[in-house]
């Protein structure tokens, strides 16, 4: 585990030393949530409608932005040369992805904390229930960069990487996004965790079986 964030914080320290992929992630987070409080400028008074739309916008603007950071994760090792370096680590290959999962998950999460108080101003949304909805937006996003690393690993020798990525990604992480969007959902309209049981059970075990499976199954992925 010490080996894994040894590399998680290598990956966060070249990160916030440009701060390049975390700005282009919030900048397409913030277009995506700017254009849809645009479209539905007329609804935005009816709060029964806003409700039912809001996680769905909510979550698009995660899963984009996360998705365009996580074409990165390997990218940015291989057209700096460093992937072979990498792998040449004496450390177990599984340490490499646990330590690419932390720090892409360290970076979505900041650009989620800072789309959704742009949401909340743009949406004239109140929302309640903090803590519920921070445990949410963290096993979501969890359970999405658990996937989208391993994947952002398969694709990152082939030619058409930044498309093959989405088109792999977006089914996978169907099962994620359900019950997601849904406790969100949930929060957002009485912030009663106690109505999201079934949905945290979900994510907790999708969670845990694809970091597991993910895990194991690394050490093939980056193989020539």
């Amino acid at each position: 585990m010490i080996k894994s964030i040894h590399i998680a914080a290598k990956d966060l320290r070249s990160e916030f030393r440009t701060k390049q992929m975390l700005n282009s992630m919030f900048i397409f987070s913030l277009l995506v949530i700017v254009i849809f409080s645009i479209a539905l400028g007329e609804l935005l008074s009816q709060p029964d409608i806003i409700e039912n739309l809001a996680p769905g916008i909510l979550w698009i603007a995660f899963v984009f932005a996360g998705t365009l950071g996580l074409s990165r994760a390997f990218g940015s090792e291989m057209d700096n040369g460093c992937l072979e370096g990498l792998k040449l680590c004496p450390v177990d290959r599984g340490a490499i992805y646990t330590g690419k999962t932390i720090s892409s998950a360290v970076v979505m999460v900041l650009v989620e904390l800072l789309t959704i108080p742009v949401f909340v101003v743009l949406f004239n949304y109140e929302i309640s229930g903090f803590a519920g909805l921070a445990l949410v937006i963290f096993l979501g996003t969890l359970g999405f960069v658990v996937v989208g690393t391993l994947l952002s690993a398969l694709t990152v020798n082939t030619r058409a990487r930044e498309i093959m990525l989405p088109i792999l990604l977006l089914p996978l992480i169907i099962p994620i996004l359900i019950p997601t969007v849904m406790a969100t959902g949930k929060l957002l309209a009485d912030g009663d965790i106690s109505t999201i049981y079934t949905e945290l059970r979900l994510l907790l075990v999708y969670d845990l079986v694809f970091f597991a499976v993910g895990h194991l199954v690394f050490e093939f992925t980056i193989q020539e």
